[in-house]
């Protein structure tokens, strides 16, 4: 004790448990939920569909980040969507058990999104007032790896394990279980950062005067007014929404491919493969691609790199047309092929962060512009998630995948026409492997 005072923790102490606390969640909901739901046997279509509305949480949650500053403290949000998150997570492993499981889990699902975007935006704030910008940069590797050891955990770690147990119970029994191992730890992580976490105190008026509602509202209605006065802002939103055309639609079908039987035109893997194949090889080459796709555009420039950054965000649309093509039965091949879908996802995602960190939100309030920029990025993604199913059964996987290859035409003209690099300096890609998943 100093003063009275609780002593200040170490970042090390936080920082790597707070950001895989962030990832998991996200993790669970956009991929997670999806095999789950093929291994219970629900049709593409319903699976796209729904895990596509539960990504609008993420779309929207700028529009709430403004009233959080009326807490008391961003470590009371952080632990009080940690502890809901993982109360939601062992209600779920229970709704899977009834006769109206889907239902009942898709409502829990959005629980748990609601927690988890809540959770991010306290927790980025957490470690923003909380560290000096020195020490910002100095964890940034720390933040991006755990973050991506959620991905680790859950896509392989997790997704073999509830592969095994499908093996040895029935499907809806093994993903209680995963569930409620989830549920657990997010509340042992919960009651460690109630020790851990530093306590950051939310911002005051320059008058010294709580923050209040109205200011809150008044404040956030010049963001966004200034935000859509910008010159050229509506071509910049239909760039960064068609960026993520293919990507979209893609990520949700090529993991039901995989796991589809080979009569239906898929390569007939089992849950615990598709784990291993996406937790693991798959996910060094995610994160490889970002460093490298980072120091590439910091090399050529933003303006110069954009358009092969577009084209690597076409290579998992590559890899699985030609999965599709060749049907190949031998795990070595289909593991280079998905090595070399996420690398090219990696390496091409740094292009749209940059436009919208150098071209969208610079101005007057450019955290807030960063965040809604963010949240057009994710609608993006979730728009064409929610119609790939239906895409996807009109035209077979084979052909579904030739059309998200052609997906990608529509953004590489506009890359031409949109405004890129007028603002652009030479920067240091330190989260871009993180904020890829946003």
């Amino acid at each position: 004790m100093q003063n009275g005072k609780t002593p200040k923790r170490h970042p090390i102490t936080w920082v790597p448990t707070l950001y895989f606390a962030e990832g998991l969640p996200y993790f669970l909901v956009a991929t997670m939920a999806g095999l789950m739901y093929k291994s219970m046997g629900v049709e593409n279509e319903q699976i796209a569909l729904w895990t596509g509305l539960l990504g609008f949480v993420w779309v929207f949650k700028p529009l709430w980040s403004p009233f959080l500053e009326v807490a008391r403290s961003k470590k009371s949000i952080v632990l009080l969507f940690q502890f809901i998150g993982g109360a939601a997570l062992g209600l779920l492993a229970l709704a899977l058990q009834l006769p109206v499981y889907f239902a009942a889990s898709i409502a829990l699902l959005a629980l748990v999104a609601i927690a988890s975007a809540t959770h991010d935006i306290a927790a980025d704030g957490l470690y923003i007032s909380s560290l000096s910008d020195k020490q910002q940069a100095a964890y940034a590797g720390w933040q991006g790896s755990f973050y991506n050891a959620a991905r680790f955990f859950s896509l392989g770690g997790l997704v073999v394990l509830a592969g095994y147990f499908e093996k040895k119970m029935e499907v809806a029994h093994a993903w209680s279980i995963i569930f409620g191992m989830l549920g657990v730890i997010m509340i042992v992580l919960a009651t460690y950062h109630s020790w851990a976490l530093p306590n950051a105190k939310n911002s005051v008026r320059a008058d010294a005067d709580p923050i209040t509602m109205r200011g809150v509202f008044a404040t956030l209605q010049d963001v966004i007014v200034d935000f859509f006065k910008k010159p050229g802002i509506w071509l910049a939103i239909l760039f960064i929404i068609l960026f993520r055309a293919a990507e979209g639609q893609v990520t949700t079908i090529g993991p039901l491919f995989l796991r589809a039987a080979r009569e239906e035109g898929g390569l007939g893997l089992s849950t615990g493969e598709v784990g291993v194949l996406y937790g693991t090889l798959a996910t060094l080459a995610f994160i490889g691609g970002s460093i490298l796709g980072g120091y590439f555009t910091a090399w050529l420039g933003l303006k110069r790199a954009m358009f092969f950054l577009i084209l690597a965000m076409n290579l998992p649309n590559a890899a699985f047309y030609f999965l599709s093509v060749a049907m190949p039965s031998d795990f070595s091949v289909i593991a280079v092929a998905l090595s070399v879908e996420m690398f090219g996802y990696g390496f091409g995602f740094v292009g749209l962060i940059l436009f919208i960190m150098q071209e969208v939100s610079v101005g007057k309030y450019r955290m807030a512009h960063y965040a809604i920029g963010t949240g057009v990025m994710q609608l993006g993604y979730v728009l064409f998630k929610m119609m790939s199913g239906a895409i996807q059964a009109a035209l077979g996987y084979q052909h579904f995948f030739l059309w998200v290859l052609l997906c990608t035409i529509p953004v590489l003209v506009l890359s031409r026409i949109v405004p890129i690099g007028r603002h652009e300096k030479p920067v240091v890609v330190a989260s871009s492997v993180r904020a890829a998943e946003s």
